[in-house]
């Protein structure tokens, strides 16, 4: 647990100039911890998310976790997967029914609250499966955006 407590601080110590670059190098450090430390190749694809579960019911059972830095590293990684198919956008919005503003993805007028399913995932466990998560947004959105 040293490796995350070191990346955390070196995470929350790095000034980003804005929302989208701040989840952009949260989920490049989750990329590059999930194949240091977990031996999944987490590289932003649809097939990625078979890993990041993996990866996450392993973080969900450590009696040291950090909650809140495991769900903004492993959501960060989730939501950039997510902007990246579907040319989304970061934003800070009001969670429904909660009181607090989290960051969220824009995707074609449909808010994705990336950071809540992996916190869901980690607090509640397999019945918040990253996959069928994956699977009905995918549904729901259709097609990835075009790429030029």
């Amino acid at each position: 647990m040293k490796n995350s407590v070191d990346l955390r601080k070196r995470l929350e110590s790095s000034a980003f100039p804005d929302l989208g670059a701040m989840m952009e190098g949260y989920a490049r450090a989750a990329a590059e911890r999930g194949t240091r430390e977990f031996k999944q190749k987490l590289d932003f694809t649809s097939e990625s998310i078979d890993g990041l579960d993996e990866i996450l019911v392993v973080v969900g059972e450590s009696p040291e976790l950090d909650l809140d830095f495991e769900v903004r590293l492993w959501g960060s990684y989730l939501g950039e997967v997510l902007r990246r198919r579907y040319a989304g956008s970061w934003e800070m919005t009001q969670y429904p029914g909660g009181a607090m503003a989290v960051p969220a993805i824009e995707v074609r007028a449909s808010r994705l609250f990336p950071l809540m399913k992996v916190y869901r995932r980690l607090t509640v466990g397999d019945e918040e499966d990253l996959r069928a998560f994956y699977a009905m947004v995918t549904e729901r959105l259709g097609r990835p955006a075009q790429v030029n």
